[in-house]
């Protein structure tokens, strides 16, 4: 495991529309989404990985945006999911 993301140069978005309430992938499923986790590429949002879809990590790794925001209330780290690596994101986005 490593302490330093890689993967920095590819945030692009940092925080949620306002539109966001939960993961876009559970109520297609018929399930119930767990802690929103943002995608800090495109902005999609999924369930975290203790959620029976782990879609945030499943879209992360496929569409090869490795970097998931917590879009919880009070909480502003990231992960990602390549690096294994929690951190924040600056003001300035890195």
């Amino acid at each position: 495991m490593t302490t330093i993301c890689s993967h920095l140069d590819q945030i692009g978005i940092t925080e949620p529309s306002d539109a966001v309430e939960g993961c876009e992938e559970c109520p297609r499923a018929g399930g119930r989404w767990v802690h929103p986790r943002m995608c800090e590429t495109r902005g999609q949002v999924g369930c975290r990985d203790s959620s029976p879809g782990q879609d945030a990590s499943e879209h992360g790794r496929e569409a090869r945006h490795p970097i998931l925001r917590s879009i919880e209330p009070g909480e502003d780290w990231s992960w990602c999911v390549v690096d294994e690596v929690a951190f924040v994101v600056g003001a300035d986005g890195r």
